[in-house]
């Protein structure tokens, strides 16, 4: 288990956290279920697009390092974020990510705007 180990510094702990957020799709399951208490696996099949299997081994390492919990109900498996705070994350790196990308459209605007720089030849 990534937690596993209570004598590893937090700092590890912590990039462990991130390894498991380190997939688009992984990061895609977990904004389908910040938006909904739950979902059956069929639901996240369709919302994602990937097979089965290919779900089955993102939710795996998404139980591993804590981030869902699955419930099993009759023949239907359901998961949901381990924790709010979950969302909170997904929320802020969102913003980050938008203020971001501002600032790099800001960049490349002014770079349109420099003076051209002649041939050499």
């Amino acid at each position: 288990m990534a937690f596993d180990n209570n004598e590893r510094p937090v700092y590890e702990i912590k990039a462990n956290l991130f390894k498991g957020l380190a997939h688009p799709y992984r990061i895609r399951v977990l904004e389908i279920l910040a938006g909904v208490h739950e979902a059956p696996v069929s639901d996240l099949i369709a919302e994602t697009g990937l097979e089965a299997s290919h779900l089955s081994q993102h939710l795996s390492v998404l139980r591993r390092y804590g981030l869902v919990v699955s419930e099993r109900r009759a023949s239907v498996v359901y998961y949901r974020l381990a924790f709010p705070q979950v969302a909170d994350l997904l929320r802020v790196a969102r913003q980050l990510l938008s203020e971001l990308l501002q600032d790099s459209q800001r960049h490349q605007a002014s770079a349109l705007t420099l003076p051209a720089i002649s041939s050499a030849r």
